[in-house]
């Protein structure tokens, strides 16, 4: 597998197909990002599209003098091109932050190479915790829907997995939002 660099030295060198594979392979991890916010006005389709920016940006912008290898750089670029349009969408720069509902962050790469084995073990049960307190809140075809949704599953494979229609998948995503916006205002 060609590494990520050496893409961005093709496709600085003009070949197209070498920035669709940057973006393919980063696309899992912009969605994940994404749907780490619930908001009320803005679609999590609306935070991807802008995350998919934000990789975008990272791809013309990385030099290997920034410090980091291209995949942190690349989720620093992300997160914070959501942040950004969070930020905006609520009109101030720490409401937004304050009011959108972190999900757990099952999977994600680790920014932080330096955090001890005590950080990670704390949040760890911080992501028990959580998903403890919203079971109490949701039904258990809810849970099991925003759990595979938060793991990065499209509506189509939750409702393969789950036996459902999309349309219930769909239903019960949306109820689940609004009652966790609910429980964590």
């Amino acid at each position: 597998m060609i590494s990520d660099e050496k893409l961005i030295d093709l496709y600085r060198q003009g070949d197209k197909y070498a920035l669709d594979e940057l973006l393919l392979r980063y696309k899992s991890k912009v969605l994940a990002i994404a749907r780490r916010f619930f908001l009320s006005r803005t679609e999590t389709e609306d935070l991807v599209q802008e995350g998919m920016c934000g990789i975008y940006s990272a791809i013309n912008t990385y030099t290997e003098k920034n410090g980091a290898n291209f995949s942190t750089y690349a989720h620093t670029c992300i997160r914070n091109r959501i942040v950004d349009v969070v930020k905006r969408e609520q009109g101030n720069k720490n409401f937004a932050l304050n009011n959108s509902l972190p999900i757990v962050e099952v999977g994600e790469e680790i920014c932080s190479l330096d955090e001890s084995p005590e950080e990670e073990l704390i949040k760890k049960e911080n992501s028990k915790e959580f998903l403890h307190k919203i079971s109490r809140y949701l039904s258990s075809f809810e849970f099991k829907v925003i759990v595979m949704y938060m793991g990065g599953s499209t509506m189509s494979e939750i409702a393969s997995a789950l036996e459902k229609p999309v349309k219930s998948v769909d239903n019960a995503l949306t109820r689940s939002k609004n009652k966790l916006q609910k429980l964590f205002k």
